[in-house]
């Protein structure tokens, strides 16, 4: 059997838990920070777990990870 590329935007974006969840990291953080509010950016900076939705789509990119 072949090997699979891993996705190579994927493998720096995602990471896998312990228990095999995907954990990403937050949008909208990168830039126009003055208009946003310091409770929306400190919650914007906690990473957050793959919608069960998108979990196989993405496994599919990081097969090794």
């Amino acid at each position: 059997m072949p090997k699979i590329k891993t996705h190579s935007s994927s493998k720096k974006r995602f990471n896998i838990t312990g228990k095999g969840k995907i954990k990403r990291f937050k949008a909208y953080k990168s830039h126009i920070l003055t208009k946003k509010t310091s409770k929306r950016k400190r919650n914007l900076r906690k990473g957050t777990l793959v919608s069960s939705a998108d979990y196989a789509k993405i496994k599919k990119l990081i097969p090794y990870k």
